[in-house]
């Protein structure tokens, strides 16, 4: 993605994504952007509490000048939870990498979203 399209980028589903393996467990955050088809992602997160800290980069506006950052915290409160094992994470991993279908980006969502953190 170029700058110009990370600068109108507005996320409207915002996901909440925890691995849980046999040792500890493993957050990321996704932002997608249905409406232009474009998403980002932060991962390496321990525990809850580090992933609430982080501050997301995002515009608030399509092409505003303000880079002002939103804290997780925030956005946790409307994020979508989902609980995943490896091999359900790895796809979504490859989802986030595919070219953008909102056909398989939902059915993937409404798929995992039964599982609760």
């Amino acid at each position: 993605m170029n700058r110009r399209q990370r600068q109108k980028m507005i996320p409207s589903t915002w996901i909440i994504a925890l691995k849980q393996t046999e040792t500890h467990k493993y957050y990321a955050l996704y932002a997608i952007d249905w409406k232009r088809g474009a998403r980002l992602s932060w991962e390496g997160w321990n525990g809850i509490a580090d992933l609430l800290q982080f501050h997301v980069p995002i515009k608030r506006k399509a092409g505003g000048t303000k880079s002002a950052s939103q804290p997780a915290s925030k956005i946790a409160k409307k994020a979508l939870p989902l609980h995943l094992d490896e091999t359900q994470y790895r796809e979504l991993e490859q989802l986030f990498y595919q070219p953008f279908s909102k056909k398989q980006w939902r059915a993937f969502i409404k798929e995992h979203a039964n599982n609760h953190m």
